[in-house]
């Protein structure tokens, strides 16, 4: 991600969360996102033509959906989720953004040069490119629905667990 180089860290997880945010407003589902030189581009099902009358009314169809989202997107995205959390908005987090945030923390543990990861019935495989001193290559990682759950749940105490040593650096200085 370009938004990122030079950076001490790739926030995977903060920019999942965003695109994922985004997706749950969409209605999107069954998704695949691939890294691009500029972005990322998501593909999914989306629900279209459906219209809020009564259940005897036309249901609408589902459509595969492809988005691009340049780095400059991402930004915006992400800038709206934090003025979001910010003025006290409590509104949960739909199922996209919660498993994109564990699946982004994840990945900025792994620390890859490029991502692709696609999702089936709420389990997600991953295909990250991976650099060491042999050369890159590529290593996958499942994720099933219950994974995505559990890790979801512990997210919490992980968040916690990093505030607490950031007070102790910032203590330190």
């Amino acid at each position: 991600m370009r938004i990122y180089e030079g950076s001490p860290r790739q926030d995977f997880e903060e920019v999942f969360r965003s695109i994922g945010a985004f997706l749950d407003q969409r209605g999107m589902k069954d998704v695949l996102l691939l890294e691009a030189p500029d972005g990322f581009i998501v593909q999914g099902l989306v629900l279209s033509g459906a219209s809020s009358g009564t259940w005897s009314e036309s249901m609408g169809a589902q459509t595969k959906e492809t988005l691009t989202f340049l780095d400059e997107d991402i930004a915006r995205f992400m800038e709206e989720a934090g003025a979001r959390r910010g003025s006290g908005d409590n509104r949960t987090a739909g199922h996209y953004e919660s498993a994109f945030r564990v699946i982004g923390r994840y990945m900025d543990d792994q620390k890859p040069h490029d991502v692709f990861f696609f999702e089936q019935e709420g389990a997600f495989v991953l295909r990250l490119l991976m650099s060491g001193q042999a050369g890159s290559r590529h290593v996958l990682a499942e994720f099933t629905r219950d994974d995505i759950t559990e890790m979801i749940a512990r997210g919490p105490s992980l968040r916690h667990t990093d505030a607490k040593a950031e007070a102790k650096t910032e203590a330190k200085t």
